[in-house]
């Protein structure tokens, strides 16, 4: 237990997240062109949580990726999941069978995998491939992130001084004027949001924690990870992101107080000029705290505004 309600990992928490992007593709859309989602119909920016929880991720392992519990299950690259898997069957010295591994087997080699991975024991895992070790339901969650207001993506004409293949190379003489010929550049495309600020929720279940043995020291780090993983993310694509808010609902119990999305509608957000003006920062933007008789057992932590 601590005075810190928003690290009590035996309470349930929901949260607020405000993240914004200027000049830069914050989750790019494979089905349109790496374009930045959007939702047609609203043409609201989304960012899918499974962005998010790579930033997570990635900051964890930049982090603590030397220690043995913070290793990251899913890697942006060079780890294949079935050898993790096999990590855990070596280990504990099982030999593994395929994906109709003895429930025992599956039971030991499923709470390794909490253990030894921060990724898994948070946010859950499938892990009934070739080399099973079962499922595992995480005890916190995000949902797709959504821009304040209609965003509209942009494609960028760039040119690169320099040509991929070598025969694009060859300066010829032209027969006729003397003109020198050959390719000298290349011309790419480049996406980009001009601004956007983004709105995400977020949910910890204490009764899924205890099954995977996260704690306060997980959740601890999972908080750090939301406030500065933008800083450990950095390309010239993603354009200047940054977190601008993170807002903890704590509860008393482990069930809760009161529903998430009811504590939610306390948190507003609106532009702040007229109907013209065009938002192109977070000070464009005015956010509200409604604190006013807080259901009883719900405390408000406002841990980055």
């Amino acid at each position: 237990m601590t005075n810190e309600r928003y690290l009590d990992t035996t309470a349930r928490q929901d949260f607020v997240l405000f993240f914004d992007v200027t000049d830069g593709n914050p989750n790019g859309d494979p089905d349109a062109g790496n374009l930045p989602r959007v939702d047609p119909e609203t043409m609201q920016g989304l960012v899918t949580d499974v962005a998010i929880k790579r930033k997570v991720r990635d900051f964890v392992d930049a982090l603590h990726g030397n220690e043995s519990k913070f290793k990251i299950y899913v890697q942006a690259e060079g780890n294949a999941l079935n050898g993790q898997h096999r990590r855990a069957y070596e280990a504990l010295g099982i030999e593994p069978t395929g994906s109709k591994q003895k429930k025992t087997d599956v039971d030991q080699t499923r709470a390794w995998m909490c253990q030894n991975f921060f990724d898994i024991r948070t946010f859950g895992a499938v892990m009934t491939t070739q080399v099973n070790c079962g499922q595992v339901r995480g005890p916190l969650q995000l949902t797709f992130a959504r821009s304040i207001e209609p965003i509209i993506p942009m494609e960028v004409t760039i040119t690169r001084v320099a040509v991929t293949k070598e025969e694009d190379a060859e300066i010829v003489a032209g027969e006729q004027d003397g003109e020198m010929t050959g390719k000298q550049t290349e011309m790419g495309r480049k996406a980009i949001v001009p601004y956007g600020l983004y709105r995400a929720h977020g949910f910890y279940n204490p009764h899924f924690a205890a099954k995977t043995g996260f704690d306060n020291e997980d959740l601890s780090i999972f908080w750090k990870a939301l406030q500065h993983m933008w800083d450990f993310d950095r390309s010239a694509a993603r354009g200047m992101m940054a977190c601008r808010g993170l807002y903890v609902f704590s509860h008393k119990d482990s069930l809760g107080n009161a529903p998430a999305h009811k504590l939610f509608e306390r948190i507003g957000c609106k532009p702040k000029g007229g109907s013209s003006d065009v938002a192109r920062a977070y000070s464009d933007y005015e956010v509200t705290i409604n604190e006013d008789d807080l259901p009883d057992g719900v405390t408000l932590s406002r841990m980055v505004e």
